[in-house]
């Protein structure tokens, strides 16, 4: 190595943000940051007078993530806790020579301020909890502005109304949001509400679905592309969902489903604040607000090694967590009311419920949340030749016996032959594809869909992009 390039290392290594660990492939220490000091709670000299090995016995590094690549002679990703109590985030990468482990360069970022604020909001959260609880009995003038900004929101219950106070205090900062629940609670409307009621409501709100959109495309939708950039690129470019953001609210739904190479793209875009378009080699500056949503279980993703640590960390800033509709039952008159309100507007006539239909909407569970009970409800309307809307023949979900059920048929359906010069390969794909067409033919959506099959929608959605069938309306 030349002078230059050693200087230039040492640069590199002394003023960066992150510690810097440069491990030998038998696990000695070879240079450190200055930073790592601090963190670590130990000197630069004692620390390159050890080895890694004696650092995770000490309890300095719990654990090593340079062991973990000596072991697994691949990069990793870990949270660690130091002997002076800070949490970081760690990430190692292994340098080969002839095929040979000579280098480990590892790096962490301390994250306890930010978990310190994060268990804050937390009590913060239980306060106005235990608040509200109190208050219940006498609405003060916050709860009155809230009826009065909430918009098209149906919020009745207690729960849903402390989540909606909550959204509407961190509206005018920039935090990132991340929303959680099953399918189908309303992630989506809060995500909207929650822009109107910020300072960027005047900018767009870009919606987008992580799960719907195939991973051979999302680089050039998400990041935009410049002229002649691929075969088949516009010749003026195209902005992307980024870009389009701008000002704005940019919802990115389903995030569990992102890809892992595009989870480190959107994370060099949140710290850096700009981004690339595909074929270009100028940085755009881009400045958005991010909220993001999913049913799953980001923090196991994080152990399966399907969603990064670091991208976690700085989604879950602000913690909101939608619960399912059976767990709200006070919600669920104002909801009907809206949608009925709505179908009425949709098809030009004034349809009311029979009031034994409200038994039913009451006491089922609607495993689909919000979502469902809408979709029933359009079945319902459309099903009664008369303006008084009765309890249809297709009840909700849970009280559904199975030979009930539009899709049993399918499993009375006899097993097709295999055709004359037809792989396996092609004929699990035809089975596939004719069952897919048989239950967008039967039922309303690709939650339901997803539900019959015992698969996630994302998959649903992608295999129907795959065949080109759509649910039938």
């Amino acid at each position: 190595m030349s002078e230059i390039d050693r200087r230039v290392l040492q640069t590199i290594v002394a003023t960066a943000n992150d510690h810097f660990f440069i491990v030998s492939g038998d696990g000695q220490i070879v240079d450190i940051s200055p930073g790592a000091e601090a963190v670590y709670g130990v000197s630069r000299e004692e620390l390159l007078a050890s080895s890694v090995q004696q650092l995770q016995a000490a309890g300095v590094l719990k654990p090593s993530i340079s062991m973990e690549v000596m072991r697994t002679r691949r990069p990793a990703q870990l949270m660690q806790v130091t002997g002076t109590g800070r949490r970081v985030i760690a990430e190692a990468y292994p340098v080969f020579v002839d095929g040979r482990l000579e280098r480990i360069i590892s790096r962490s970022r301390d994250l306890t301020d930010l978990q310190l604020l994060q268990d804050e909001y937390a009590l913060l959260q239980k306060r106005f909890s235990e608040h509200l609880k109190r208050s219940q009995a006498a609405p003060d003038a916050e709860e009155q502005a809230l009826d009065d900004a909430l918009d098209n929101l149906q919020v009745r219950s207690s729960v849903m109304r402390e989540i909606a106070l909550l959204l509407k205090r961190v509206a005018p900062s920039d935090a990132n949001v991340l929303m959680l629940g099953e399918s189908g609670v309303g992630k989506t409307a809060f995500a909207k509400q929650l822009h109107r009621w910020s300072q960027r409501c005047d900018g767009p709100f870009i919606d987008v679905n992580c799960a719907a959109i195939p991973e051979n495309l999302f680089e050039s939708e998400m990041f935009g592309y410049q002229p002649g950039a691929f075969s088949g690129a516009a010749r003026q470019g195209k902005a992307g969902l980024l870009e389009q953001a701008e000002g704005g609210t940019l919802f990115l739904d389903e995030i569990g489903e992102l890809p892992l190479l595009m989870q480190t793209k959107l994370l060099k875009v949140i710290q850096d604040g700009s981004l690339t378009r595909l074929g270009d080699t100028r940085p755009r500056k881009v400045n958005f607000r991010l909220v993001v949503a999913t049913n799953q279980d980001l923090a196991k993703q994080v152990e399966a090694g399907r969603f990064r640590l670091d991208l976690y960390y700085r989604l879950n800033v602000i913690p909101v967590t939608l619960p399912p509709l059976r767990d709200r039952r006070e919600d669920i008159p104002d909801l009907v009311e809206a949608c009925l309100s709505r179908l009425n507007q949709r098809y030009g006539r004034q349809k009311i419920l029979d009031t034994r239909v409200w038994s039913t909407l009451m006491g089922s569970e609607w495993p689909g949340n919000v979502r469902e009970l809408e979709n029933w409800l359009e079945r319902a309307w459309l099903s009664s030749p008369t303006d008084q809307i009765e309890v249809p023949a297709v009840l909700p979900h849970a009280e559904q016996h199975p030979a009930s059920l539009p899709s049993a048929s399918l499993a009375a359906k006899p097993i097709t032959a295999l055709e004359p010069q037809e792989t396996l390969k092609q004929y699990l794909a035809r089975l596939e594809r004719e069952t897919l067409e048989e239950l967008c033919n039967t039922l309303p959506s690709t939650y339901a869909i997803a539900e019959r099959l015992g698969i996630s929608q994302s998959s649903v959605v992608r295999r129907l992009q795959r065949y080109g069938i759509k649910v039938a309306k």
